[in-house]
């Protein structure tokens, strides 16, 4: 088949969009195409990944495509590369056709052309027939996408690699409109699930979007892929963002402070892999040496506040122990991925690990805020939330910090007493890991002012929680310390006899000491604050 042009914007591309991505501060993933190489020409040969947005998806598929594309030479940009050392490598570099896209892009034309969603598909479609027929003379207008492709197949002996990126964005902006959704995927089962067509036509596909495939069979089209997610990425999390040694590489050459990048940006983590870091997040912040929340600069940050506004029982408890730094428990089985299917507080949970707003522990089945970034978004859309329960919390939180900076030891006593109460199970009361719980919770506004520390090491032992005043805080320091069936003045005692404030000594701020301890038989708090001096 004699070719008219080499390349085109969707059709074999070429390599030149991962070249651009390899002249910046590149980290090497390239030993993700080995896992997909290994899957090429099998059952296994459908993949879709699923990752919150600025997760390195884009890059991805921009690799994938320089590596599969048969219409370039992509030695140079792979010889020097991990994969280069893999026995798959040179079997399958530049060996395939390939057709490369991201929906949102033709979304983004259907929108700025006052266009219905509807018509997506057909754009999709017109725009690779029409780069089919431009590089290959054979071809004609009157045969179909897939005709052309299998002619493309049968005249040059070799089969497309499908890379698809935000597959999901039509599914996601039309989620109220049934027919659309149902064009969209039609296209995809012609595809992927179509014997006379994917068996002889398709290598491989990799499809990456930000929610998992839906449970109701409604996606049947897509349900032979494989699916790695936030939640099961399984041999793919190494490559759902940053490993740790590779963030700690990044920090050595910019030199920056790795601890702070770890505060800011880690939190995720995976089987078999450890942390994981938010790839865009760390590489701005090395590259401004900044350490902000570049969250706030993607559309995902748009729809935290919708989702935790959702009137379910026990979300507003939940959200303020997240914001608190406390793990809780959450189901995700009965998710329906997609935007508009909530059954309870689980669903609205498992959304946002998703979303990557939360990550999740997949041993323990627990949910939490991965970082000072997420925590940020959290502590700012948590102030904008218009829910009475959600504004009295906040409202008592900021009340009981305001008591404790005054030294007001009944009305912190009482504040803690109450939550104790109210937010304790009888059977986990008298634990101290139940009332650090507690404390955390009381305090959850810490963020407007505060980092929070558990069991921070300081002195001769571990004070239980302690609040650090950021930089720019007038605020004193506070070190808490728990007990029960105690005197009160024993937690004041230890705090001192193990040295704890010595290790702030030169902060320049005022210290207070706080002791807490019950009764275990009244359930009577009592509470001493004691000030130390500026030193």
């Amino acid at each position: 088949m004699a070719e008219k042009n080499k390349h085109g914007q969707y059709v074999n591309p070429g390599n030149q969009g991962f070249q651009l991505i390899t002249n910046s501060n590149y980290v090497d993933k390239t030993m993700l195409i080995d896992l997909l190489n290994a899957k090429v020409g099998t059952t296994e040969r459908l993949v879709c990944v699923s990752r919150p947005r600025r997760f390195g998806k884009s890059f991805a598929a921009q690799m994938l495509c320089a590596y599969y594309d048969c219409s370039c030479d992509s030695h140079a940009l792979f010889d020097d590369k991990k994969i280069a050392g893999s026995s798959s490598y040179a079997a399958h570099l530049n060996q395939y056709h390939v057709i490369c896209f991201d929906v949102t892009s033709f979304i983004s034309v259907a929108r700025r052309n006052e266009r219905p969603l509807s018509e997506v598909p057909n754009m999709i479609v017109d725009a690779l027939q029409k780069e089919l027929i431009e590089q290959y003379k054979d071809l004609s207008t009157d045969m179909s996408l897939t005709d052309c492709i299998l002619r493309c197949v049968e005249d040059s002996s070799r089969k497309f690699v499908f890379i698809i990126d935000e597959w999901d964005a039509l599914i996601r902006e039309a989620k109220n409109d049934t027919d659309t959704q149902k064009k969209y995927l039609d296209l995809l089962r012609e595809w992927f699930k179509n014997i006379s067509f994917t068996t002889k036509a398709v290598a491989a596909a990799y499809m990456t979007g930000i929610l998992p495939i839906k449970k109701d069979g409604s996606q049947s089209a897509i349900s032979d892929f494989d699916e790695y997610t936030m939640i099961k990425p399984r041999e793919f999390g190494g490559y759902v963002g940053f490993t740790e040694s590779e963030v700690k590489s990044i920090c050595e050459k910019s030199d920056v402070d790795f601890e702070q990048m770890k505060l800011w940006y880690d939190g995720y983590s995976f089987k078999n892999v450890g942390s994981v870091y938010n790839p865009n997040s760390v590489m701005k912040a090395a590259r401004n040496d900044d350490f902000d929340s570049y969250w706030t600069e993607t559309s995902a940050a748009e729809g935290l506040m919708e989702y935790i506004s959702q009137d379910y029982n026990g979300l507003t408890k939940t959200i303020a122990e997240l914001i608190a730094g406390i793990q809780v428990p959450v189901n995700t089985n009965g998710f329906a991925n997609d935007l508009t299917t909530f059954r309870g507080k689980d669903d609205v949970l498992t959304l946002l690990i998703h979303l990557g707003y939360l990550a999740y522990d997949s041993e323990k089945k627990t949910a939490y805020i991965p970082n000072e970034e997420i925590r940020q978004e959290f502590q700012k859309s948590i102030r904008e939330v218009h829910h009475d329960a959600t504004l009295k919390r906040l409202q008592e939180s900021d009340a009981l910090f305001e008591a404790t900076i005054n030294g007001d030891e009944n009305a912190v006593a009482s504040q803690i007493e109450r939550i104790h109460r109210e937010e304790t199970s009888p059977l986990h009361y008298n634990k101290e890991d139940s009332l650090r719980s507690v404390i955390k919770l009381a305090y959850y506004t810490y963020r407007d002012h505060y980092v929070q520390w558990e069991e921070l090491p300081s002195g001769e032992g571990y004070a239980d929680v302690a609040y650090l005043p950021k930089y720019d805080s007038e605020y004193p320091i506070l070190l808490i310390e728990l007990k029960w069936n105690k005197d009160v003045k024993t937690a004041i005692d230890q705090i001192k006899a193990k040295h704890y404030p010595d290790s702030f000594k030169g902060y320049g701020r005022e210290i207070i000491l706080v002791g807490i301890t019950y009764d275990k038989e009244t359930k009577k708090h009592i509470c001493k604050i004691e000030k130390m001096p500026t030193e």
